[in-house]
This record gives structure tokens, sequence and C-alpha cells, in this order.
């Protein structure tokens, strides 16, 4: 409550890009709703996709450079809202509230894990075995079950599921037409599901 006046809500449509800066003071999002894809300003590679509960452009609060200078944009995947403030006052808040900075922190540990989990996947599994998981997690994560069936929204091209994953585009169409043929997966354009077991 003591942070609610400090936020400001902002209701994004898909295809908005968010800026990470106003003028001189840098910005810290929260995820409401919807879901954000976080890319690199230099190639427009995907390096990650955000929903409800994730918070983007924290590492301002560590860093003294701009957020432009880190090399990532914001693209709002799907309608949503997510709340905005202003690093120096999400300093303050995280000095004064323990238990935020905890919050933060263990956000950060996640993604770390997430990270490495990545990089050992870079090492040690097959680009089609990294596709096929990379689709089944995303569709646990952003999915819903409805009679049986784990449907998620198809918010990702095939180019962006070769960037989370280090692979062509090529190659994760074919493995999610071998995917959809053996019964795994099914796809169109709107969603992406698989058939719990």
């Amino acid at each position: 409550m003591d942070m609610s006046h400090l936020f400001e809500m902002i209701n994004v449509k898909k295809g908005d890009a968010l800026e990470l800066n106003r003028g001189d003071k840098k910005l810290v999002y929260f995820v409401k709703l919807g879901t954000i894809k976080i890319v690199s300003k230099d190639n427009s590679h995907t390096r990650s996709v955000l929903n409800m509960g994730n918070i983007f452009g924290e590492l301002s609060i560590y860093e003294d450079q701009n957020n432009d200078e880190l090399g990532e944009q914001a693209i709002v995947l799907e309608d949503g809202v997510v709340c905005v403030i202003e690093t120096a006052q999400m300093k303050m808040m995280l000095e004064k509230y323990s238990s935020l900075k905890n919050q933060l922190l263990k956000l950060h540990g996640l993604r770390i894990r997430k990270l490495q989990r990545n990089l050992e996947d870079l090492l040690y599994k097959d680009s089609e075995t990294r596709i096929k998981e990379y689709i089944f997690n995303f569709i646990q994560e952003f999915g819903q079950e409805k009679n049986g069936v784990l449907k998620a929204k198809n918010l990702l091209s095939h180019q962006d599921i070769a960037h989370l994953t280090n692979t062509s585009r090529q190659t994760v169409s074919n493995v999610m037409s071998k995917m959809r043929k053996s019964g795994l997966i099914d796809y169109n354009a709107k969603e992406i599901s698989i058939i719990k077991t």
C-alpha cells in the first residue's frame, strides 16, 4: 500500500514498445497482466518472454548505465497492464522494505537458475531436444488447462523460438511439424496445446 502511490499503472496494447527510460530517468516495470517480450536492440533477437508477476528494467537499480545502454527493448505480445516506477524511487523502497528486497533477490535467483539450465542445455542437448523442451515449458508456464488439454496463446514466432533455443527458424519449423504429426502438440495461428496424460 505504501508503494501504490509511486506506481504508474499503464494499459498496454499488443505491438507497443515500452521505453525503459523517460528522459534522464530510468524505469522499472512490473507485469500485472499480459505478456512482454524482451529483445536486444541491436539485432532484435528475443532474449526472454515475461508474464504476470515478472519484472524488467530492474538492472538499472544496480547499474549506473542508462537502460538504453544495456541494449534491451520491451515489446508487448498481448494486451495487458504494467506498473511503472522510477529507479530512484524503487531503490528507496528496497532500502525501506527488506521483504521487497528479498522478493527481488528471489526473482533474480530464479532467473540465474534458468540461465544455468539454458547454458547446460546448449552444452549437452541437441537442437531438437532444446526446442521440444522449450515448447513444453512454454505451454506449461503460459497455458491453462481445459478438458484435459493444456492450451497457451501462440505468442511466439518460429524465429522467436529459434532465438530462445539458439537454433534456426527452419529447425524450429521442422521439429514443430514432427511434434504435431506424432501427436505431442497441436497448434494454429492463435494457440498451441498439449494433451495432458
